[in-house]
Parts: C-alpha cells; sequence; structure tokens
C-alpha cells in the first residue's frame, strides 16, 4: 500500500532530495514551500506522514504543528520535523509542538528511513531495493 507524505521545506533541493528518498520507498509525494501552504494541502487531503522543515518563510514549523494539531489532533498525520538546530530546547519545543520525530539535516537516505521506521513508517518486509 501507497503511504502519502507531503514534504514541507523552503528549499527546492531539500524537498527534491526528500521525494527521490521517499518515491524510492513507495511513498506517493506531495510538496509544500511553507507552512501555509501546508496547511491547504493538509485540509486537501490529509497525508499520512509529514516531512517537515522548521525554518521557513510565511509560517514557520513550529506553527504549522500547534495549528495542525489544534485543528486534526495528535494522532495523525505523523510528523518528522527536520531542522539544522542541534540544540536540545529547540528540538524539544518542536516534540512539545506536536512533531513525533526529529531528523538533522543534512540527512541522507539511511537516516531518514531509519528515523520513519521509529515512527512505524519505514520499509515493511525486508525487500525494499
Amino acid at each position: 500500500m501507497t503511504i502519502s507524505a507531503l514534504v514541507v521545506d523552503d528549499s527546492t533541493v531539500v524537498r527534491k532530495v526528500a521525494r527521490r528518498i521517499l518515491e524510492k520507498h513507495g511513498f506517493s509525494i506531495r510538496e509544500a514551500a511553507d507552512g501555509q501552504q501546508a496547511l491547504n494541502a493538509v485540509a486537501e487531503d490529509m497525508p499520512r506522514l509529514v516531512l517537515l522543515d522548521r525554518n521557513m518563510p510565511v509560517m514557520d514549523g513550529i506553527e504549522f504543528l500547534k495549528r495542525l494539531r489544534e485543528t486534526y489532533g495528535s494522532s495523525e498525520p505523523t510528523v518528522v520535523m527536520c531542522t539544522t538546530e542541534a540544540a536540545q530546547d529547540r528540538i524539544l519545543e518542536g516534540l512539545e509542538a506536536g512533531a513525533d520525530e526529529y531528523v538533522m539535516k543534512p540527512f541522507d537516505e539511511a537516516i531518514l528511513m531509519d528515523k520513519l521506521g521509529m515512527v512505524g513508517l519505514g520499509p515493511e518486509g525486508g525487500d525494499a531495493g
């Protein structure tokens, strides 16, 4: 079964890298360049996964998360926050706002898929690729 994912990042390069990794593992991908676009995309069609940048123009990842959880609750979608900020208080802020997990940028396929495995969305059956 295909898992729908929304990749939210103001960097087209990061969105492209994430898209390639996720599509390789069977995800169907939509993209958004900021939190407001992401909220609109979620309202149109709820994804199973949101890969979310923290720092973006218009609406950052923290504000998006707060609005997402206020509107739709904490059970879905699964949100993995992507950040370049390693400070524990910044990571904790993301988790408290509603992220299920976080991944540090830059990430590669192994790191991203490991994080998705931690939230129950990783490769299944061991026959990936």
